[in-house]
């Protein structure tokens, strides 16, 4: 998964809405958080070259983390739209979305470090239209949640990898952390869980 280095300023105190436009197979970057007073990352990245573009995220990242930073957002095209509704034997019109595979990397992180939250899904649909689909991460330890990086980006049909880094604060609280998945359209939706360690 390529990723694309920007220059960032934080801020304690602000909210950003960017768009960024990103290329149709290997995945430019949007940072962007609602920072809140909980530390947040400002920048927008768009990928250089390129042959054709997919789509756009809309208004960036936001969320914020608890202390922490929320890194930029990375993605990659991993089956055409022929291959998934082949793989699906999907044949509808309308949009459905299928998450495949969900990962945290490390799945054991110091506090200070970085982790990766990971999520494959399917855009199941035979239009040649965009379809608008909506990722949510909501970071859980014990009944408080501890973060809530989403974003809102445009898919044609396929399969696509999404990356999005968060950077722990140094102080974060030692235990078990859970991941929420979200996947959603405005017809369909999909969850599924991860979870990590922070020693």
């Amino acid at each position: 998964m390529k990723k694309f280095c920007v220059i960032v300023t934080i801020f304690a105190f602000m909210a950003v809405a960017s768009c960024a436009t990103l290329e149709e197979h290997k995945g430019a970057a949007a940072g962007g958080a609602i920072g809140a007073g909980l530390g947040g990352l400002i920048g927008a990245a768009v990928a250089p070259g390129g042959h054709g573009l997919e789509g756009a995220i809309i208004g960036g990242i936001a969320g914020a983390i608890l202390g922490g930073v929320v890194g930029h957002y990375g993605f990659d095209t991993k089956k055409t739209q022929a291959e998934t509704n082949k793989t699906y034997a999907y044949n509808d019109s309308n949009v459905n979305v299928r998450i495949e595979n969900v990962s945290v990397q490390p799945k054991k992180v110091k506090a200070g470090e970085k982790v990766d939250l990971n999520m494959t899904y399917a855009v199941l649909t035979t239009s040649e239209g965009i379809a608008r689909v909506r990722e949510i991460r909501e970071i859980w330890i014990g009944d408080n949640q501890f973060g809530n990086p989403e974003t809102t980006v445009e898919r044609k049909g396929g399969t696509y990898q999404s990356n999005i880094p968060i950077f722990l604060p140094k102080d974060a609280k030692k235990g078990t952390y859970k991941v929420s998945y979200v996947v959603q359209t405005d017809y369909s939706k999909d969850t599924r869980e991860e979870s990590f360690t922070v020693y």
